[in-house]
């Protein structure tokens, strides 16, 4: 007799993936699903410092892939029972902001025009552009950057990041700001933040210095010249520069020590070419005997080696070249006027122009320039080569001069647990490899001011030795505007007043105290305390130098600890010529339109199923089948629930709902154990492959007993697996697919499937085996019947079962699990001594 089960009374009549974040966004919000409950123990709190994306522009694909693997760790340690401390910041300050202000609205900055307050930007600019004050620029990167987050934010809402929005932040918002400011003074009160007069690489364009951590080499043409220096007798000395257009600028020779060609040279002096300049002839280790002549013209400045040489070996400076990158007006000491005089205000390029034309008309060209393709340093986010100026500007100690603080930072990335663990060797390596202090100064406009001020002395001359700091009460501070202690406004750059300082902080000056940002360090203590230090930095990998170095340094300076225990590392998303997808490139797809075509959940699913650091290809296919696996989660749960639930108290006593219990407990454990070792990727691939064996086997070989064919008790078995079942897996997949494992939640559940308990492994004891030897009796019953080009409910006439007689006992305890699912009317086994084997005849 058939017993009819009592469905679900929320189960749907139908279902579907599409829709799903417009119902579930809404009620997060409103439940406060994701809101941290700061009231918790510090032991109980997961926290997360999350990358702040720079909100300029539009977001690509790339962002949805890495944020997600995050996001995806932050729900399971949320079901784990863990109170996740998960905020999210916005990037906002420098170089990206001030571009896309420019030209959004048709203006440039101009820090000498006076403040405008009725000051509103044409609706769309026009040919010429506008100049405005630094006050107004400001505001107005302020106004862009707020309608760019919100864009923004929506777009997240919609991926389905569980950030709690109440903890935002922007990198230059009021509190961040004085954040930043504080620990940036408490850097300078302990000698660890300092200036210097010192040559610097420089942007031409954006008329900003770089920081080491800034630099790419990207490969250009170029040539080499070969130039005649000559000695005071008359001899010969050929040199071979890529750059001749700095020969004004030329202070010294210098050729290997064992070079035996040059050794008389040493100690001597030359002339040079064009302008008749004495210079000396130095020995030093780093010049190179087999690179061109070997023997190296020296320069101030024209690449970081002639840095190292004109410290070494204390050399005179005649800089040539301005931070507009056009020839300065007047010649270096020294160095002719006359000579000089053609190169003045030019550009470097005209400049090499006009040189090798002297040159040449001098007799002191040799040949034709030989041409050459070779790695120039750029600014990452930059146009143009780098040129090298002198010029004041703040650093702060990194261990690029402090051996201790280096050894000190080298074994806290020792004490990091990377994922993966080979990552750490890019931190090493750079750590190992640095040259200077960092130097955090820009010379832009939309960034932490520089909390100093210096006093003008009677000329109107600043004193940079005496730097006035503000009191800590007063932060934050804006030195072009605010005033420092002692002073009145009347005193703003007149002599015996004040001048206020007018760079502001490097944007990773500002990004690498996310940690102390988040969790408002001496703003509200007993926060930070609770969330610091942070058990997970996720990042990409080209950013290690950066923000995961830089985050390290300021925490070692300040609190001598390393702030995280767990860093994850993701890799790049790829396009389908396998290059890295990025703005700079134009190779982005932005994912609008992908979450309008498969849903976030499948967008998610391909994002999780990347491995951390691998780099991964858009796959519009891999979210193919996302979506249809968010669709079968569906479809099997209405299924499922539309049986109704189990008596309750009843037990699970069939062989084969105890083999899909015991091997589900296996899948806990193991997807757990994924989720620990912080691999999401891991455990879904554990959760997806069982998933589709309990649907297309399992739930097939029960159906009609749960609908009551072998009774009550058997019937009441099937369902109580069938639930437990998908208990266990709708909470294994929430992390991934929280939309769909919500909405099919809410069917049955009561609360939010996102704070319920992670699911425990199933206490049932059964034969792991039974599954997937029924599953395997009844995919040949399948092959069969398609083989014969008949409908699946088509009755089979005989099954026999050929195997050991360890496998005929099992396959006895689900045999008629399997005699129902294929309508098979007579089953029959043999003992064999070979593998399973299935004969199956068709009526």
């Amino acid at each position: 007799m058939n017993v009819t089960p009592q469905p679900s009374p929320r189960v749907p009549d139908k279902v579907g993936v599409d829709g799903l974040e417009a119902k579930w966004v809404a009620v997060w919000e409103r439940d406060g699903v994701h809101r941290f409950d700061r009231t918790k123990p510090r032991e109980a709190v997961y926290s997360i410092d999350t990358p702040p994306l720079t909100a300029s522009g539009s977001l690509h694909i790339g962002h949805v892939f890495s944020y997600t693997h995050t996001d995806v760790l932050a729900r399971y340690q949320r079901m784990r029972g863990r109170e996740v401390f998960y905020p999210i910041g916005w990037d906002d300050n420098g170089l990206p902001t001030e571009r896309r202000v420019q030209n959004h609205y048709g203006v440039r900055c101009e820090p000498a025009l006076p403040y405008d307050p009725s000051f509103t930007p044409p609706e769309k600019p026009g040919k010429d552009v506008i100049p405005v004050s630094r006050r107004n620029f400001v505001e107005l990167c302020r106004t862009l950057s707020e309608q760019d987050e919100k864009v923004f934010e929506d777009v997240w809402r919609r991926v389905g990041l569980s950030v709690d929005w109440t903890l935002a932040y922007q990198t230059i918002d009021p509190a961040t700001t004085e954040i930043s400011q504080r620990a940036f003074l408490r850097n300078l009160a302990r000698g660890e933040a300092y200036q210097s007069e010192a040559p610097t690489l420089w942007d031409t364009t954006f008329r900003t210095a770089v920081a080491q951590a800034e630099l790419e080499d990207r490969d250009r043409p170029g040539a080499y010249h070969d130039l005649v220096f000559r000695t005071g007798e008359g001899a010969e000395v050929l040199i071979s520069t890529t750059r001749p257009e700095l020969l004004p600028a030329c202070v010294a020779l210098v050729a290997h020590p064992d070079d035996e060609r040059y050794r008389d040279l040493v100690g001597k002096t030359v002339c040079t070419p064009v302008f008749g300049v004495e210079v000396p002839v130095h020995a030093h280790h780093l010049a190179d005997p087999e690179k061109g002549t070997g023997i190296a013209m020296v320069c101030t400045f024209g690449d970081t080696t002639d840095v190292t040489w004109w410290r070494a070996l204390r050399l005179e400076t005649r800089p040539v070249l301005g931070r507009d990158g056009r020839f300065l007006p007047e010649p270096p000491r020294g160095v002719p006027a006359e000579a000089y005089a053609p190169l003045a205000g030019k550009t470097v390029h005209t400049g090499r122009q006009l040189l090798v034309e002297a040159l040449r008309a001098d007799g002191s060209l040799r040949g034709e320039p030989r041409a050459i393709t070779h790695a120039v340093k750029f600014y990452e986010k930059g146009d143009r080569p780098l040129e090298i100026v002198t010029s004041r500007q703040w650093y702060l100690t990194n261990g690029g001069r402090d051996e201790k603080l280096r050894a000190k930072l080298i074994e806290r990335g020792g004490e990091l647990n990377w994922v993966p663990p080979h990552m750490e060797v890019r931190y090493r390596a750079w750590t190992e490899g640095l040259t200077s202090d960092w130097l955090v100064s820009r010379q832009r406009f939309f960034g932490v001011p520089i909390p100093v001020w210096y006093p003008l002395d009677e000329h109107g001359e600043p004193d940079h030795e005496a730097v006035l700091v503000p009191s800590d009460s007063a932060l934050p501070v804006d030195p072009s505007t605010d005033v420092p202690p002692g002073y009145t406004e009347d005193q703003r750059g007149k002599p015996g007043g004040f001048a206020g300082e007018v760079d502001v902080m490097d944007t990773w000056a500002t990004s690498s105290l996310t940690p102390q940002i988040a969790g408002r360090w001496s703003l509200d203590d007993d926060l930070f305390r609770r969330v610091f230090p942070y058990s997970l930095r996720p990042q990409a990998h080209e950013i290690i130098r950066t923000w995961l170095f830089s985050t390290t340094v300021r925490a070692e300076l300040e609190e001598h600890v390393l702030p995280w225990r767990d860093a994850v590392i993701s890799g790049w998303v790829l396009d389908p010529d396998r290059k890295k997808m990025s703005k700079s490139t134009g190779n982005v797809v932005t994912p609008a339109a992908l979450l309008d075509q498969f849903g976030p959940d499948a967008v998610r699913y391909w994002a999780a199923s990347a491995r951390p650091g691998v780099d991964t290809a858009e796959d519009q296919g891999q979210m193919k089948v996302g979506r249809r696996l968010a669709t079968k989660l569906l479809n099997v749960s209405r299924f499922v629930l539309g049986l109704g639930l189990p008596t309750p108290g009843a037990s699970v006593t069939e062989p084969l709902d105890r083999s899909v219990l015991a091997a589900l407990a296996r899948v806990v454990t193991e997807a757990t154990a994924a989720f620990e070792g912080l691999d999401q990727a891991r455990a879904l691939q554990i959760t997806e492959t069982f998933f589709w064996t309990f649907c297309d086997d399992y739930v097939e070989l029960v159906k009609a007993r749960a609908y009551g064919d072998r009774g009550e008790a058997a019937a009441d078995s099937a369902r109580a697996a069938l639930t437990t079942a998908l208990s266990v897996l709708v909470r294994l997949f929430a992390p991934v697919l929280p939309y769909t494992a919500e909405e099919v939640w809410s069917w049955w559940q009561e609360g939010s499937v996102h704070r319920a308990p992670w699911p425990e492994a199933p206490g049932v004891d059964g034969d792991v085996a039974l599954l997937p030897l029924a599953g395997s009796v009844i995919a040949a019953v399948r092959r069969a019947k398609t083989d014969a080009k008949v409908s699946m409910r088509s009755a089979v006439e005989t099954l026999t079962v050929s195997a050991s007689d360890a496998v005929l006992t099992g396959f006895a305890a689900v045999s008629d699990d399997v005699r129902a699912a294929g309508v098979i009317s007579a089953v029959a086994t043999r003992p064999g001594d070979g593998e399973l084997a299935v004969e199956v005849t068709v009526g």
